[in-house]
């Protein structure tokens, strides 16, 4: 099958090992055909019944602290990691005409999505849980949905916004479920942080292609965007260590970084 309707026949499956499944045969996939015209056979994304999704204001807060606590908040990482392998998959099927590094780029990231997830959900699996048994929220996909007509749009808010987030927020997660004595999460918290790095870098790398190809000014165009979409504003403590390695540039770190005005 060409990858882009592959890729769209993944992001279609509700059950997450199959949609994992599916997900890491991407790369065998020979064919690749940019400009195929693509029409989704059922609603997106596939997901199963469970996880109940809810408003952000309504996932409790999670502590690491006890068996129970630390179970919900790897799930809701497990969660991030799900949405993770939609937005991938769904960036892979949904924009035509575009160079073949920039879909090879998303399988990429689709395929270390679906690695990411199975060991959050096999970790989980040692602590009596599985993906599903609490509540999330569908931010990320929302987002997806609000950028679906604009690829730079998607591009300037999914990657470089949302999951950047991650980039900041992984860190002291790390240190917190090092206090709990979760040391496989900690390992595997490395490795989303390793990779999700070069996720974004794939995301700033190709919003700024983008701009150029439009003849857009990258940080006046982030700006319109970001309001246009109703992006959260980024709040600190920021890991520009992380940032400046995915490809943020001395300014927009700076911009981060100086007190609100």
């Amino acid at each position: 099958m060409e990858l882009r309707a592959a890729a769209l026949e993944a992001l279609s499956i509700a059950e997450p090992r199959a949609k994992v499944a599916a997900t890491l045969a991407l790369p065998g996939t020979a064919a690749l055909d940019p400009d195929i015209s693509l029409t989704p056979r059922a609603p997106l994304p596939g997901r199963p019944g469970r996880p109940r999704l809810v408003e952000p204001k309504d996932v409790p807060r999670r502590t690491p602290f006890t068996p129970a606590g630390r179970a919900a908040l790897l799930h809701a990482v497990a969660h991030i990691e799900f949405n993770a392998i939609n937005l991938a998959l769904d960036a892979i099927w949904r924009f035509p005409g575009l160079p073949s590094a920039y879909y090879r780029d998303w399988l990429t990231v689709a395929t270390e999505e679906a690695q990411h997830f199975t060991l959050l959900a096999d970790h989980l699996a040692t602590l009596g849980c599985a993906y599903g048994d609490h509540d999330a929220h569908d931010g990320l996909w929302i987002m997806c949905e609000r950028t679906a007509l604009d690829v730079t749009a998607r591009m300037a808010l999914v990657p470089r916004t949302l999951e950047a987030r991650g980039l900041d927020a992984t860190p002291p997660m790390q240190a917190r479920l090092a206090q709990a004595g979760d040391e496989a999460a900690v390992r595997i918290l490395g490795v989303i942080l390793r990779d999700e790095v070069g996720h974004v870098a794939i995301g700033n790398r190709w919003y700024r292609w983008l701009c150029e190809r439009d003849g857009l000014d990258p940080v006046a165009h982030y700006a319109l965007l970001a309001k246009r979409h109703g992006a959260p504003v980024p709040k600190g403590p920021f890991n520009l260590g992380a940032r400046a390695a995915a490809g943020f540039t001395p300014d927009e770190l700076a911009a981060l970084a100086a007190p609100p005005r």
